[in-house]
């Protein structure tokens, strides 16, 4: 699945083939076809376990709070930047029908809107829906990510700094 993100990122949905996905993994089409189905499978079960492995990365980082949360998700994400584009870009749902599954995908905000209401329950943070409080975090720090992913902005833009800076403020501006 590692060698479909990659291959899916450098040369992008359309060109790729089941061929070329197991010449990669140094398989057979057939395994291939016999595990998966068909190329709409393969990329569905990709962007799922993506998605399962972003959220086993929160969940380890969940005991630490909103900021550790934070650091997390940059740190996934840099880690497995062809993952996270292919998870996050919306390219696959313009070629073939790859959707994440809703629970695989659902489940990556539980340590996020667990992390909100505990922060309310202990009076550190201000009282708002949690579902819109997790909604507004998860936008500031996915755009930061996507951002540098894509190398938008001046070269020389130390994002790790930014991304630190941007953390802080958002726990100021959320805090009660």
């Amino acid at each position: 699945m590692a060698v479909t993100a990659e291959l899916v990122d450098r040369e992008g949905p359309a060109r790729v083939t089941l061929r070329d996905v197991a010449a990669a993994a140094q398989t057979s089409t057939t395994a291939v076809y016999s595990l998966f189905g068909g190329k709409s499978q393969l990329l569905t079960a990709v962007v799922d376990d993506g998605f399962r492995s972003f959220h086993d990365s929160q969940l380890a980082a969940a005991a630490g709070g909103l900021h550790a949360l934070g650091v997390a998700y940059r740190a996934w994400a840099m880690e497995h930047q062809a993952l996270y584009r292919l998870m996050f870009g919306g390219a696959l749902a313009a070629y073939v029908e790859c959707r994440p599954s809703p629970d695989a995908a659902a489940a990556t905000m539980t340590p996020l809107i667990e992390a909100v209401a505990s922060a309310q329950a202990a009076g550190a943070m201000r009282d708002a829906s949690v579902d819109t409080v997790a909604s507004a975090i998860w936008g500031q720090v996915h755009g930061l990510v996507s951002l540098e992913l894509a190398q938008v902005g001046p070269p020389e833009t130390n994002w790790g700094s930014v991304y630190s800076s941007a953390l802080d403020a958002i726990a100021r501006g959320w805090a009660a």
